[in-house]
């Protein structure tokens, strides 16, 4: 899968642009600074990834080891205004958990997870979609009492990086998708079988 229809589809499943995606397109990777997250951080992050990409007939997230790889992504390719929007985030989703179930994610069923995410999920296309009906001079009108929309949802950020750290991993480009080391010749009538997987080259 070449990495151009990687971002559209990211951008297809969450409805905004690729967080941290200039960085990528321009090779800007920071150099390696000490971690933001600890290790309870990165197992929240692998839990969460399971529960947007499970595992079912073929491995899931955390088979690909995303949390440590979203952790990386975050430290290394974020601004430091959207590594602040990444960790309000979990903090936000741990207090919802609270709130909504009286424990942490960590504690919570496969069902409740599913349940949470599936509402997050919701809430961030519909905020998502408020943000780009809203120009740059429509936000600096907000009125008095109504929250200014500044950045994406979190759980745009948290699905964003799911999806692009499991299909750029080994798993994900080899167990997932069709892989290919060395390409051959372009073959414009191969032919295709409903179902056969997406080729990762």
């Amino acid at each position: 899968m070449e990495r151009r229809d990687l971002l559209k589809m990211i951008v297809a499943a969450t409805g905004f642009a690729f967080v941290g995606g200039q960085a990528l397109a321009a090779g800007i990777v920071q150099a390696a600074g000490a971690s933001l997250f600890s290790a309870k951080d990165l197992n929240l992050l692998d839990e969460i990834a399971e529960t947007i990409l499970p595992r079912t007939k073929t491995p899931g997230a955390k088979d690909a080891g995303c949390g440590a790889q979203m952790a990386v992504q975050v430290t290394d390719c974020y601004s430091k205004e959207e590594q602040s929007w990444f960790l309000d985030g979990l903090r936000q989703l741990q207090q919802r958990c609270q709130k909504q179930y009286q424990r942490d994610f960590l504690a919570l069923t496969p069902s409740e997870r599913l349940k949470l995410c599936t509402e997050l999920d919701a809430e961030a296309r519909l905020h998502n979609g408020q943000l780009a009906g809203n120009d740059s001079t429509n936000m600096s009108k907000t009125k008095p009492g109504q929250q200014k929309l500044i950045g994406p949802h979190y759980f745009t950020l948290l699905k964003q990086l799911t999806i692009f750290v499991f299909f750029t991993s080994k798993v994900g480009a080899t167990e997932v998708l069709r892989y290919s080391a060395i390409p051959g010749g372009y073959d414009g009538a191969m032919p295709y079988k409903v179902g056969d997987r997406a080729w990762a080259t």
